[in-house]
């Protein structure tokens, strides 16, 4: 695996930062969990919303193939302890707040001088400067609805809604490992490890970037339209005979709309003044939206499918998490993965962006229960039995939650 030999620390909770972890860890990095006492909030993920299901696959995703060790780092020795496994790791991720870093003596001054080739990285809320460095922020906080995301997406006159859960942190999580795996190239020509400072926020306004520029620049943005008041009418969904619905995008300029009154028989509109240039088609949008949705409603999805890559026409499905993942191209794209149980069976996850042409799509290493690795990575940190013992019986390390 690509990351085969790389030793991370993942000191955090959650999502956005064990995301990054875990996808490490996927590419073969030795990430070692470190848990707090009762483990990672979001082990308890169902509890929270009031279900008793036993399966946890939001937790297998950000966690499969590490290993997990409890640390009270409430107690000095707790923090000498991880102080003790930074020594020779190459990479420290954590999303404590930095306020609480540095008082507990691990935030990137203290662990750097231990370690100068550490690569420690920041997942915050809000970055590590302004008043508002040491508060909480969750996806939905920090990177839907403080950047701008939550009332940009609502269509105007619709109230703000939330993110699915997980999506701002997974962006996030991704932001990380870039900086983390630029830092490592920078590492080896310079020996010297590097502070990374990633942030939900600047995650979300740089995702939204593209809004953000036109914002920056002319000091106001378009809000999003209802489906009939869209600003590009053909960048719109319709819905079709038997009631499935699909996504049109046209390509940047007027090329397509020919393509598009030949694929649904409307070679009427094609030179009408209404529609002729894209300033007419927003001027009329309403009206050719209408004359649209008569289209497809007048013709069953495979049917319209068909016509539109007659056309070489960008198009695609409006699709259920279910359809989703029975779909063939998903699966022929690598989307679903599989974890390994522990019983000598596996189950279903979700993969990682990337793929590497070349190199099988192994199953992935098992989900670590809490504290499991705990006496091997005391071992290999170079404490004796006897220690490991001590530590155990001081409760300042734990076996099982």
């Amino acid at each position: 695996m690509l990351l085969t030999g790389l030793k991370v620390i993942e000191y955090a909770t959650y999502i956005a930062a064990p995301g990054a972890g875990g996808l490490m860890a996927d590419w073969g990095a030795d990430v070692i969990k470190i848990e707090p006492p009762g483990g990672d909030p979001i082990r308890r993920f169902f509890d929270t919303i009031g279900s008793d299901i036993a399966e946890n696959p939001v937790f297998d995703l950000d966690n499969r193939g590490k290993r997990s060790i409890i640390i009270d780092t409430a107690q000095d020795e707790g923090r000498d302890l991880v102080r003790k496994l930074v020594a020779d790791a190459d990479v420290f991720i954590t999303n404590v707040r930095p306020g609480g870093l540095t008082r507990a003596g691990l935030d990137y001054a203290a662990l750097s001088a231990v370690n100068p080739r550490l690569i420690y990285a920041n997942v915050t809320g809000y970055g590590l400067e302004g008043p508002d460095v040491d508060r909480a922020g969750f996806d939905v906080a920090a990177f839907w609805s403080r950047s701008g995301w939550a009332r940009l997406t609502a269509p105007k006159g619709v109230e703000p809604f939330p993110i699915r859960t997980g999506v701002g942190d997974h962006i996030c999580s991704l932001s990380t490992v870039a900086g983390i795996l630029a830092a490592v190239h920078s590492r080896h020509s310079t020996g010297k490890g590097q502070h990374v400072d990633a942030s939900l926020l600047r995650a979300g306004t740089y995702t939204l970037g593209s809004d953000m520029s036109i914002q920056m620049r002319f000091g106001r943005l378009a809000s999003t339209r209802p489906r009939p008041e869209a600003v590009n009418p053909l960048a719109n969904f319709f819905q079709c005979r038997d009631g499935r619905w699909l996504t049109l995008l046209p390509r940047q300029g007027t090329a397509d709309w020919p393509g598009f009154c030949k694929a649904l028989s409307l070679e009427d509109l094609q030179n009408d003044p209404r529609f002729a240039t894209s300033k007419a088609r927003r001027e009329n949008g309403p009206t050719l939206v209408a004359l649209m949705d008569e289209v497809f409603a007048s013709r069953d999805f495979a049917d319209i499918a068909t016509r539109l890559d007659a056309h070489d026409l960008v198009w695609a499905p409006v699709q259920s998490p279910a359809e989703t993942v029975a779909d063939p191209q998903f699966l022929a794209a690598g989307g679903m993965t599989q974890i390994e149980d522990g019983q000598g069976g596996s189950k279903a996850s979700p993969s990682g962006p990337i793929r590497f042409p070349g190199i099988p799509e192994a199953t992935k290493r098992p989900v670590p229960t809490p504290g499991k690795d705990a006496r091997a990575v005391l071992a290999e940190a170079g404490f004796s039995e006897n220690e490991i013992e001590v530590l155990l019986a001081k409760n300042t390390v734990a076996e099982k939650l």
